[in-house]
């Protein structure tokens, strides 16, 4: 069984991620990431998510959310090439988002605590991270 390692240093990556708005209560987000940069020891991080997302409030030209996503992560545990797993992925967050132009919105901040539940042959971890961006608007 593969052991978990801390390590001293934040990964970084670059992601995507659409939101979609059916209505006013039922939005939808897909999330994507890959946290490849900054590693340590090899230990790198893939997440793949989608859920629903609900708006809380509206201040000036910001909307700030709540979100519930699932989906699975992979994550490589160190420099041993078979010390790696795919993981069910449970996440809870919200975002702060800030309208710039008619399609241009800031992500100010995105704040994600995950929860991947443990097997007999993988261990509990519980990952959390935040990240920035730019969205675009197509529709």
């Amino acid at each position: 069984m593969p052991v978990a390692e801390a390590s001293p240093y934040p990964l970084f990556g670059l992601g995507v991620y659409l939101d979609v708005r059916l209505f006013h209560w039922v939005q939808l987000e897909v999330e994507a990431r890959r946290l490849r940069f900054n590693q340590y020891d090899h230990i790198y991080q893939d997440n793949y998510l989608a859920g629903g997302r609900v708006p809380i409030c509206r201040i000036w030209r910001a909307g700030v959310y709540g979100k519930a996503l699932g989906g699975f992560s992979k994550m490589q545990f160190g420099g041993n090439s078979d010390a790696h797993g795919r993981f069910t992925d449970i996440a809870f967050g919200g975002s702060a988002d800030i309208k710039m132009t008619r399609r241009v919105t800031l992500r100010a901040v995105d704040f994600e605590y995950q929860y991947w539940p443990s097997s007999r042959h993988s261990p509990t971890l519980s990952p959390y991270g935040a990240s920035v961006g730019i969205a675009y608007r197509l529709f």
